[in-house]
């Protein structure tokens, strides 16, 4: 196969099952060959990447990504998408073991800010691996934008959310979703809620009519990787 991307997922499945159903569901296809080329590594048992970042003598996932990297540097895609937030809290130790570029999550995010003409405080939800790395809290903050990070209260909703209810259940539970962006744009009194967890970006595929003005990485990402996969297949000559 030639003219693909391949994505580092599994972290966890359901959101990297959600990244897949976006991208084959944006792509206007009326045939099977209008769909994208891809490799998915659905790497399920990397250890928690939250848990190591909390606590570094909890078993480091980092041996399990960079073994990944090495495979697909044997594949050669054009491109690799990393559909985990928290892992980009190892990005740049990645991208420096592999000449293929990877998608970077956090930035599209914040760089939509920009797009947006966003004035006002900005909320970042995610697990607490990725607030104590500061993972999206540095690239919104090196545009200009004011950061605003949930209290322990609010925290503890999301992780309830991300773990017990998506992780452990493979619950969409879409009262609290939307209990915890109305704290976020009201009692936080935010303009925008990045989404910064992938388990969050599944909530909010299935959350429709939602009035909260946020910005969903994942979803921003899947746009990218079909620009960016598309734009690749126009470099090469029709398949006879």
């Amino acid at each position: 196969m030639e003219n693909f991307f391949s994505i580092l997922g599994g972290m966890g499945t359901m959101a990297t099952e959600s990244f897949i159903r976006l991208i084959n569901h944006r792509i206007k296809a009326t045939k099977d060959q209008d769909y994208l080329n891809y490799v998915l590594f659905n790497h399920a048992t990397v250890p928690d990447r939250t848990a190591f970042i909390l606590d570094d003598k909890k078993e480091d996932p980092m041996p399990y990504l960079l073994d990944d990297i090495k495979k697909q540097n044997l594949l050669e895609p054009n491109f690799i998408v990393l559909t985990c937030n928290t892992a980009h809290y190892f990005f740049d130790e990645l991208q420096a073991a592999t000449p293929i570029p990877i998608l970077h999550m956090p930035r599209e995010a914040a760089n939509e800010l920009v797009r947006q003409q966003t004035s006002g405080k900005v909320a970042i939800l995610g697990t607490e691996g990725s607030m104590k790395a500061g993972i999206y809290e540095s690239e919104v903050r090196n545009l200009g934008f004011e950061v605003v990070i949930p209290d322990q209260l609010l925290q503890e909703k999301i992780n309830y959310l991300i773990y017990h209810e998506i992780k452990e259940s493979d619950r969409l539970n879409k009262d609290l979703y939307f209990e915890i962006l109305d704290e976020a744009v009201g009692r936080l009194n935010c303009e925008k809620v990045i989404l910064g967890c992938t388990e969050l970006s599944l909530m909010q595929e299935f959350a429709s009519n939602n009035p909260y003005p946020v910005i969903d990485a994942q979803s921003l990402i899947a746009d990218r990787t079909i620009e960016l996969a598309l734009e690749n297949r126009k470099k090469l000559p029709e398949s006879v």
